[in-house]
């Protein structure tokens, strides 16, 4: 028998494709419409790029998601190599997001014991080890975080796609089952189904070898235990789809071929694109270029910026990408964008979108204060900024607590903070016009602070040194 193949899906294979992957599985003849229009959308937004093997799409994942059959279970893996997931993983989410939203189960499966192996997809080098204590730690925070994203789609996006049923989600964790599985026991049912000739031909594996450095056994035999998770998912949760990135295929061939050796039934893979940077490098902890989706790594603000400044090449794939938009919206949106692109329209949605789904309402509303007060100087935003909020804004700035004392000065408050030297060089430097309180300048050196101008309603003043030296000072007991 002929060794299966993978298939890149084409416009008119991925329309015939995304639309089977979101037809509802149950006959719900009144809400045909927002099927249909949920259907269109899906055919062009170019989220899954290939199918493996390539006869599932176009026959066997077509006859295993067609109307009538039950809920299908998806399954996608985060190897918990740090305690926060981040831009990269977001395409993997939002096809696990828009499976849930055909009605289909997904998995989320946080790799808290592959993580202390290392994936060597894509790698020059081994990953430093990790203890089982952090890894155990890293995977809880990225189930936190996994957590907090389908929370949020729920409560945010689900109610405007008309009360369809919305999948369920479960999240899981291969230190649960793969810290338990014997190694002798583990290599004779897994190890004597994985062919070697398969492995090695790898295009991950190859180049790992002819590397200086070359290869570990543990990094070898990690395609065999992203397999048995597949494996795993599979008996226990009746899971037939595994969903990863364009890096994964090598992985994704190989639990297909465990799973269809040791049950004889089919199962599918299928990959979404990896997101890169400007420069064409990839998005990630390891390129030392990650935009974190955890406010204590990268705040809503900085997230929200990184969006809102991709550039226009990108803006209309990202838009299909990232968010739930339907397509004419963001047809007309672009449209709009070309008569008048300094309005920033289709990146300022883009950032909303994103941010909401990773932080919420309130996240959104913290980005959108911390943008006014940052670049447009707007004291009513700074005024109802939180200290969080600042500290986040302002992550270099130093942060310090003071007691106004009765006819304090700025030449007081600036000294208070280490803000200024001592001396004449201190002095001119604000009659200069280099200081100012709140984005207002201030020039005379004796000028007594006043609550409600120096001062602001929360207790804050932002103190400016230059353009670009900031001190946040926090009043206590006004």
């Amino acid at each position: 028998m002929a060794a299966p193949t993978l298939r890149r899906v084409g416009a008119r294979r991925a329309a015939g494709l995304c639309g089977l992957l979101s037809r509802r599985v149950h006959h719900q003849p009144q809400r045909a419409p927002a099927a249909k229009r949920l259907l269109a959308a899906q055919s062009e937004r170019g989220l899954f790029q290939e199918v493996f093997p390539a006869q599932g799409a176009e026959e066997g994942l077509p006859a295993l998601l067609e109307p009538g059959r039950p809920p299908q279970a998806v399954y996608c893996g985060f190897d918990a190599t740090a305690d926060s997931l981040h831009v990269g993983h977001l395409l993997t989410v939002m096809g696990l997001l828009h499976f849930q939203r055909a009605g289909h189960n997904v998995i989320a499966l946080v790799g808290g014991a592959t993580a202390r192996l290392g994936d060597p997809s894509g790698r020059t080098k081994e990953r430093e080890p990790l203890s089982e204590e952090l890894a155990r730690a890293h995977a809880l925070g990225l189930r936190e975080g996994l957590r907090r994203l389908f929370e949020n789609h729920r409560l945010l996006f689900w109610p405007a796609a008309g009360g369809a049923r919305l999948g369920e989600v479960m999240l899981q964790d291969n230190a649960w089952w793969l810290g338990r599985e014997p190694v002798v026991g583990f290599l004779c049912g897994v190890g004597r189904r994985l062919r070697m000739g398969t492995l090695l031909s790898r295009q991950s594996c190859q180049a790992r070898l002819r590397s200086a450095e070359g290869m570990s056994l543990a990094e070898f035999l990690y395609p065999a235990l992203q397999a048995y998770d597949f494996l795993h998912l599979h008996r226990h949760h009746g899971c037939r789809i595994q969903l990863g990135g364009a890096d994964q295929m090598g992985n994704i061939m190989s639990g297909y071929e465990l799973v269809t050796k040791v049950t004889g039934e089919d199962v599918f893979g299928i990959t979404v694109p990896l997101i890169t940077s400007t420069t064409g490098d990839k998005l990630g902890k390891s390129a030392g270029n990650a935009v974190w989706l955890n406010r204590d790594r990268t705040s809503p603000f900085e997230l929200y910026q990184f969006f809102v400044r991709q550039p226009d090449s990108t803006i209309e794939r990202y838009l299909k990408l990232f968010t739930f938009l339907p397509l004419p919206e963001i047809e007309h949106m672009m449209e709009m964008h070309a008569k008048e692109p300094e309005k920033w329209g289709p990146q300022k949605r883009l950032a909303a979108e994103v941010t909401k789904l990773v932080h919420g309402k309130e996240g959104l509303e913290s980005a959108k204060r911390c943008t006014k007060a940052l670049y447009y100087s707007n004291v009513e935003a700074l005024e109802a900024m939180s200290d969080q909020e600042l500290q986040e804004l302002f992550r270099e700035a130093p942060f310090a607590e003071l007691m106004l004392e009765p006819g304090m000065s700025v030449l007081d408050l600036c000294h208070k903070a280490n803000a200024i030297p001592d001396g004449p060089s201190g002095y001119r430097k604000i009659t200069d016009g280099g200081v100012s309180i709140n984005y207002i300048q201030v020039t005379n050196p004796e000028t007594v602070l006043v609550i409600g101008q120096h001062i602001l309603k929360n207790g804050v003043s932002l103190l400016r040194i230059g353009k670009k030296n900031f001190y946040i000072i926090k009043w206590l007991q006004l």
